[in-house]
Formats: C-alpha cells, sequence, structure tokens
C-alpha cells in the first residue's frame, strides 16, 4: 500500500471539484484531484452567470471555455400555465445592471472538458483518475483510501462527489431528500430563428421550459414536466420531438431539429443538516440539489467553492490550518444563508406552478407584475439572481483580487 500527503484533497472531478482543484492550486496547496472524468453528452447546458465567469477567469479557465460558449443578453418569462392571474412577459436585459451579459451558456460536458485541460497543466495539482473508497478523519489529517488500494492523506478533504456523495455518508452528515412528481427532458436543438442572445422560460403547469442560447442557431432545452409526458416525449423519435418542442415554444424560435444527444432527469431536492465534518467540506451537490430552475445550480457550486477558498486563505493569514474546525465554521457561517435561500425560492416556484390553487396563481402572477413595472425592484432581483450583494466571495468581485 502507497500513501501521498497533501495539503488539500478534493474528491469528485466533475465541475465543481476540478474548479475547486485549481483554485486551491492556484493559492499555492498541494492539491489532489481524485476522481474519473464523466464527460458523457446527454444534452445538459449550465448557464454561468457573472459572478462564476469572474471566479473561471480567475483560476486561469475561462479564456479557453469563453469561444464554445453563447452569452445570455436577455431573459424572459412567459405565463404558459392557464392562470386567470396570467401576467404579460417579463424581460429581464443584462445592460440594465451594466453587464454585457447576465452569463454564458456552455454544455456540461464541455465544461468539464475544458477543465479538465486546464488541470493538466496546473502546477501543484496532482490528478489521480481512482475511486474514493473510504474516508477517516483524523486529529490531525484525513486519510482517503482508493480502489487501487492506495491511500492519500491531506489536511481537508473537499466532498465534491455529487448527490451520492461517499465522503458525506462516511462523515455522518445528516441529509434531507424530496422529489416531485416530474422529470426533466433535456436537449441540443438547432432552429431557423436567431436566438439573439436570449433565453425564454415558459412557466407551464406542470414546470419550466427553457430554451437557452447556444453558439450559432442552436439552443439548449430544459423541458421541466409530469414524470408521465416526460417519459412520452423521451419515447419519441427525433423528428417528432422536435416538432412537439416548437409547437410547446410557440413557434418562437421557427421549425427546430435535434442537434445532439437528449436525456431524461428524474427531478429531486436534497439539503444537508451541515456543510463540514472534521477535516471535511461539502461542495456543489454533495451539499445541495434542487430542480433546475433559474440557473441557480451549478453556480452555488461554484461560490461554494470560492468561499470555501476564501475561508482557507484566511486561515492561513492568521496561522491556522485549512482543515481546523474554525475554518470549517467560517465555511459554514459563509453559505448557509445563501444556500438555505436559493434552494428554498427555487423549490417555492417550483410548488406555485404544480399547485394549480388560485392564491398561489396570484402571487406568482402579481409578483411578476412587479417585476415588470417597477424597475428599481427589477434591478435589485436581476443583481441578487446573478451574484449576491452580502458575502460574496472574493475571486467573484473581481477577477484579479487573490
Amino acid at each position: 500500500m502507497t500513501e501521498e500527503t497533501f495539503d488539500i484533497a478534493v474528491v469528485g472531478a466533475g465541475a465543481v471539484g476540478l474548479s475547486a482543484a485549481l483554485a486551491f492550486a492556484r493559492d499555492g496547496y498541494r492539491t489532489a484531484l481524485v476522481g474519473g472524468l464523466d464527460v458523457r453528452r446527454d444534452g445538459r447546458t449550465v448557464a454561468l452567470l457573472n459572478g462564476s465567469i469572474r471566479f473561471l477567469d480567475a483560476v486561469g479557465a475561462w479564456p479557453a471555455l469563453r469561444d464554445v460558449s453563447a452569452p445570455l443578453e436577455t431573459m424572459r418569462i412567459v405565463d404558459d400555465t392557464g392562470s386567470l392571474f396570467r401576467p404579460p412577459p417579463v424581460a429581464f436585459s443584462a445592460g440594465e445592471i451594466g453587464l454585457d451579459a447576465f452569463g454564458w451558456n456552455i454544455e456540461n460536458a464541455t465544461l468539464v472538458e475544458g477543465l479538465a485541460e486546464k488541470a493538466r497543466h496546473q502546477d501543484n495539482l496532482t490528478l489521480i483518475p481512482e475511486q474514493a473508497t473510504a474516508f477517516e478523519a483524523g486529529g490531525g489529517a484525513a486519510v482517503v483510501s482508493l480502489k487501487d488500494g492506495s491511500e492519500l492523506r491531506a489536511g481537508l478533504v473537499v466532498a465534491a462527489d455529487g448527490r451520492n456523495s461517499m465522503l458525506r455518508q462516511s462523515a455522518g452528515i445528516e441529509v434531507r431528500r424530496w422529489s416531485y412528481p416530474q422529470s426533466a427532458v433535456t436537449a441540443i436543438l438547432a432552429h431557423d430563428r436567431d436566438h439573439r442572445d436570449s433565453s425564454t422560460e415558459f412557466h407551464t403547469r406542470h414546470g419550466p421550459f427553457t430554451l437557452v442560447p447556444l453558439p450559432g442557431r442552436r439552443s439548449s432545452l430544459v423541458w421541466v414536466t409530469s414524470t408521465e409526458e416526460a417519459q412520452r416525449l423521451a419515447a419519441l423519435d427525433d423528428d417528432a420531438l422536435a416538432r412537439r418542442i416548437e409547437r410547446q415554444a410557440q413557434s418562437l424560435l421557427g421549425a427546430m431539429r435535434l442537434d445532439g444527444p437528449r436525456g431524461l432527469v428524474p427531478m429531486s431536492g436534497l439539503s444537508v443538516s451541515r456543510f463540514w465534518a472534521p477535516r471535511l467540506a461539502l461542495v456543489g451537490e454533495a451539499a445541495h440539489v434542487f430542480p433546475p430552475i433559474g440557473a441557480q445550480g451549478l453556480n452555488l457550486g461554484f461560490r461554494d467553492v470560492a468561499s470555501l477558498r476564501d475561508a482557507v486563505v484566511d486561515a492561513r493569514g492568521e496561522g491556522r490550518a485549512a482543515g481546523d474546525e474554525e475554518t470549517l465554521r467560517r465555511y459554514q457561517r459563509g453559505r448557509d444563508l445563501d444556500v438555505r435561500l436559493r434552494t428554498a425560492a427555487v423549490d417555492s416556484l417550483n410548488r406555485t406552478l404544480l399547485t394549480g390553487l388560485l392564491p398561489a396563481d396570484f402571487l406568482r402572477g402579481a409578483g411578476l407584475l412587479a417585476l415588470s413595472n417597477i424597475g428599481p425592484l427589477r434591478r435589485a432581483v436581476m443583481r441578487e439572481g446573478v451574484l449576491p450583494r452580502v458575502g460574496a466571495p472574493r475571486l467573484m468581485q473581481d477577477a484579479q483580487r487573490a
């Protein structure tokens, strides 16, 4: 059995884990990234909001990703629920809050590939393409056991190993799970009309139907609907599904065709009792899961990483270890409000779409009407949606700050 020692070990080589490894290695920590890449293409994309772009730029990954992404200059919401309180469509323009774009949309697999390429050439970073099988925290370090029989020791282990996190289970962190009577159909589409760098989210009675621009006359689809309807849609051939999508989109982008793989994802949620255990910090879907509404999921995961990085860097400046209890408690304090507010907001919006109750329809319609007509409120909501104004991690405030 062999053993290596690192300052920080990140377990999980998805987008969140890769970004964490890059961030810590950039700051001079001897870092290990444990896990194999998952670059399967299933029609899923992510809208990287402005704060995430700044973070990725700070760790040196964004320049290579920009040309394979599309800007989100305008975001529209259309109430398609058939409600008695149906408000007019609402449009949010990035220019109103001084941005060229709210963010950029990119295929998940392309993002992971780009981050992995950056990681291969990053100083202070060792890539270990093995599965972690066990975790144990000791007094001065944690030990992670690997499938090949080797072990590694680290002062701090970062759990970026997803919603079924082995590390979280090993640490005994309590989890609350829930599910929705919905699934999401995901796909990449080509279409006749220019999307004009605008995303459109139709709120239907079974969930949001969202088209987000990609480079060229292409868009990504996330269609959240009832589980039964999603399975029926998934069973259609490409031409029939494209026609069904065009009809649901009210021919907004003209004729459509499938331009890549598609996926079917059950909708569920997860929250944790705390974001840390001795020598362990949870980030990304190891810490929170909720429906793909409002482009919050991966952006929240990147904020986890950037906040943890701040706590660790500050601890070093104060003479404390990366994995000591006060460092991790500081990380917890920095994430509690942001994560719980976003989880509650997304969950509440999704459930109001499903209820069909008149009071819920009235409140949702009144809220959209207020956003449409009250400029200061609309701009405040846009700024908060892009990046929290209170407690934003330093690398998301300014990509040049250390």
